[in-house]
Parts: structure tokens; sequence; C-alpha cells
């Protein structure tokens, strides 16, 4: 099911959507379907605490935010938080306030996040790097809806929903005492886990094509066109920063190309120095004799899928033949020098076709 703009707009208020946009919300595949229908249960619910799981970039906060602008709580204050940007000595005061004379510097009273969203949301982003001294008292303020300002004698009341988001992985981190398991329950009332792009790469023609619309409005350029091979070498891409990533490298290609047909040297895909040194050493080394024995076989499934699909690429490769990334590498590269297969763009985005 492909998400519209209409549908969308139910979901988020107009001013969000323009704000944030709605890459998130642009998909297909089933993943994607019970995404939007987990959001559509959790705006008709006030109070339920969700835990947005998912890899940087993947749109945790979009999620949170249609949650809240298309919820009961929508005309009250959203408040988005990142914990690991809070020094460890000031996040008490930051989250339940203080009162004046409560420590040096503290000249006045001050409202805490959690009085600041009152009546509306609060989301925690990164909350696995919440300092664990901190993580006692945010689980007793969910429980009962009460916290004590840091200085003060008197507890207030406080009705506050809270949307919490983590790339971390939090069982290892009760594992070795570094979360408390009581906060990951009472946190994961409700949880969605946000895919990673490499996980739904037939949403990626959708969101190339309302990325590069949007972009382009927004750069005041007229929309290039993009090539077969500019799209195939995004569709081959892991994008390890996800719809972040991929936006990004939307945008330098409608930099870099001046207005003609977007090629595959356009989106400069990006990739750590030391995984591609990693992989280009061991990949040079060649299979043995008994090896390469059995890999013949290989090399007519890697032809015919190729003329089935249009192209392979190493992962694709990995899968057909249920080898590791150095021998389908080794395969296909022999295929190339052989002139069977002919290589196309560099490093990730790297595919073969037919000549």
């Amino acid at each position: 099911m492909q998400v519209t703009d209409a549908k969308l707009f139910s979901t988020l208020s107009g001013q969000e959507t323009k704000r944030w946009g709605i890459s998130g919300f642009i998909g297909k595949s089933k993943t994607f379907t019970k995404i939007l229908d987990d959001i559509r249960r959790l705006q008709e619910v006030e109070k339920t605490n969700v835990f947005i799981l998912g890899e940087s970039g993947t749109g945790k906060e979009l999620i949170a935010r249609a949650i809240h602008f298309g919820g009961i709580r929508a005309k009250e204050p959203f408040l988005p938080v990142i914990c690991s940007a809070i020094p460890a000595d000031l996040a008490e005061s930051h989250f339940f306030c203080h009162v004046k004379g409560a420590f040096t510097g503290a000249v006045c009273d001050r409202k805490g996040y959690f009085e600041q969203a009152d009546g509306g949301t609060l989301f925690l982003d990164e909350i696995g790097d919440m300092p664990t001294l901190l993580q006692a008292k945010l689980l007793r303020t969910l429980e009962d809806g009460t916290l004590m300002p840091v200085g003060g004698n008197r507890e207030k009341k406080v009705n506050v929903r809270v949307l919490a988001a983590t790339n971390a992985d939090l069982p290892a981190k009760i594992a070795t005492n570094e979360f408390r398991e009581a906060l990951y329950y009472r946190l994961g009332s409700y949880t969605i886990h946000a895919p990673p792009l490499r996980e739904r790469k037939e949403n990626i023609p959708l969101l190339v094509k309302h990325l590069l619309s949007m972009l382009a409005a927004e750069m005041c350029r007229p929309e290039p066109t993009l090539t077969p091979e500019a799209l195939a070498t995004l569709e081959n891409y892991d994008f390890p920063g996800n719809i972040r990533e991929l936006k990004n490298r939307i945008e330098h290609a409608l930099i870099s190309c001046d207005g003609a047909p977007i090629q595959p040297a356009h989106f400069d895909l990006i990739e750590p120095a030391q995984v591609i040194e990693s992989n280009e050493k061991s990949a040079s080394v060649e299979p043995t004799l008994s090896e390469q024995a059995l890999l013949i076989g290989g090399e007519e499934k890697i032809l015919a899928y190729v003329r089935e699909q249009g192209s392979i690429n190493n992962t694709q490769c990995r899968q057909l033949l249920n080898l590791d990334y150095h021998k389908s590498s080794y395969l296909l590269k022999k295929l190339a020098r052989e002139g069977k297969l002919v290589r196309e763009g560099e490093r990730r985005g790297a595919y073969y076709r037919l000549p």
C-alpha cells in the first residue's frame, strides 16, 4: 500500500508535515503498513507510553510526532529531548525542575521538562544514554504522575505521555546494569520497530520520487530526471544512515548534476574507509582450486538472475548462492573480467549487469 499525502495529513498536522517532511511515511511494504496501523491505534489512546526502536535515521521522531499531533493531546505541548545531550550533573534539574537556592547558581525557580510538557507529550530520544541515577526518579514519575523538584519539599502532579526512542541494545544494557529493567517494561507498554531502509528497499523508488520533487521545489530548481542506473545504485546501496542519508544523497545529486539527468556518481555515496579497505583486501584473495570448483555452478545462476532481474549486487549474490562476501565478490569480478558482466557504480553502490 502506498501512502498518499491526504492520508498523511490526517496523521500529522499540516504545519508539522511541512516542517518535518513525509519521507518516513512513504512506502508500500507490509512492515511499513504495520507501523501506520500502530500509529493510528496509539492516536486513539491518551496515556499509553511507547518505545520506538530503530537505527539512527529511520524516522523515530517523526513517528512520535505523528502519534502526538494526530492524537488526543494534539493541542498540548510536544517536547523533544535528546537524553545524551544533557550533562549528567544537570539532568535531574532539567527533567524535574528545581527551586531557588537548590544549588549554586539556582537563582530562581525553574520548570523542568515534565512541567513544560504537562498535558502533552514528552519525547525522550536516545533514552539508552540517560544517567542510571535519573532512571529511578523517571520510573516513579511514570508510575504515579508526581515529581519532586530539586531542593523542594512538595511533590507536583503532572500529566505527561512519554514516548521514548533508542537505537541502543537495551537488553544488553540491562544485563550490565546500565539501564533499569523496571523502566524498560514501564516505557514499553507498546513498542514500535522502525526498520532500516535496507530492509524495505521496495520503498526506495517512492522515497526518491518524493525527495526529488520536494528538494527541487525547495531549491527553486527544475526537477531533473533520474537515470535507471542511478536508481539501481540507490536500490543496491545499504544506506547505513537510512532515510536521513538518502535525503542527503538526493540533495547532493540535485546540486552536483547541474540540471542534467542524475547519474550514480552524483550521489557521492559514503562508506567508512576501513570497511572498504578491509573488504577490498580480503576480496582480492582468490579461492583455492577446490573452492573454485565449488563456485563454478554459481556462475550460471548469477547470469540467469541478471537476465531475469536486470542486475545483481554483492548482497543479492550472497543471498542467491548462500556465500560470504568475499566468495560472491570473487565470482562477480571474475564474470566481469571475462566480459560476461559489466560493473557499474562504486563501493557499496556497485552492481553488475549484462554487457
